[in-house]
């Protein structure tokens, strides 16, 4: 199973950078990481929010932006009213990196970031706090229930707001019994990749009203933007939209005004 494999991949390339840099010597490093921007406050509005993903490739359509170049896509993103970034620094099959993170958090004045990965290993959540990240992903497919509550509480001792990422009901519990105050839900089953926007609608009405929630996957058009907005999300995370758009900054603008009914 495909799935199986991106965590046994994870599983090897964590244990080589545990060799590498030890934990006792990122530890040091912390000092020196740069001051968080917060990430859940910036979700919460009047009108949702869209969260700009920076992604070069992604395991289901292989690389999506031939002409990759991070910082230009931040700086086009937070110019375009985008309210969050996303980069994904899985390097085996999003052709992601800690380094586009870094220069991402460098070169943006305000924007708050998020580290997406398979995070694994408590080591992952240092290793995103030394590169500038102000939040990161947890999967609940990734992660017994220990494991995600234990997460949940290093990355907060760390200062890091945590998105929690669900596929159905019995993950989303889960994520709630494990005290998740902000809810991805990602519209892309993790067996078939197949995509159907109903699964934000049908979570969406279990989760409790003081959460925060963040629709995930298959987001395209200011129609489907419109939709979420009436049913009560939040925020909507987009990358593949905008990584392939000739200019992703229009289409920002485009999504955002579909989530205010001008769409």
């Amino acid at each position: 199973m495909f799935w199986e494999r991106i965590l046994q991949t994870k599983a090897v390339e964590v244990k080589r950078k545990k060799d590498q840099t030890p934990l006792v010597q990122l530890e040091k490093r912390l000092t020196n990481a740069p001051a968080t921007r917060p990430f859940r406050s910036r979700l919460i509005g009047e009108r949702l929010q869209l969260i700009a993903e920076i992604k070069q490739a992604s395991p289901a359509k292989g690389v999506l932006c031939p002409d990759f170049q991070p910082v230009w896509l931040a700086q086009t993103y937070e110019a375009s009213g985008a309210a969050a970034l996303s980069v994904l620094t899985d390097e085996n099959f999003f052709r992601g990196s800690l380094t586009d993170l870094e220069q991402v958090k460098k070169e943006t004045k305000k924007l708050p970031v998020l580290r997406k990965d398979f995070i694994i290993d408590p080591y992952q959540i240092y290793e995103a706090r030394v590169y500038g990240a102000d939040a990161v992903l947890f999967i609940v497919a990734a992660l017994t229930r220990a494991q995600l509550k234990s997460f949940i509480e290093t990355a907060q001792n760390l200062g890091l707001d945590v998105l929690v990422e669900v596929h159905n009901f019995p993950e989303l519990t889960i994520a709630l019994e494990a005290g998740a105050e902000l809810i991805g839900i990602n519209n892309r089953d993790l067996k078939t990749f197949a995509v159907n926007l109903e699964t934000t609608f049908r979570l969406l009405e279990t989760i409790p009203q003081d959460k925060v929630v963040v629709a995930e996957s298959g987001i395209k058009n200011a129609h489907q933007i419109k939709r979420l907005a009436q049913a009560g999300v939040h925020a909507v995370l987009i990358g593949e939209a905008l990584v392939t758009a000739a200019d992703p900054g229009a289409k920002i603008e485009e999504l955002i005004g579909g989530a205010n009914g001008s769409g």
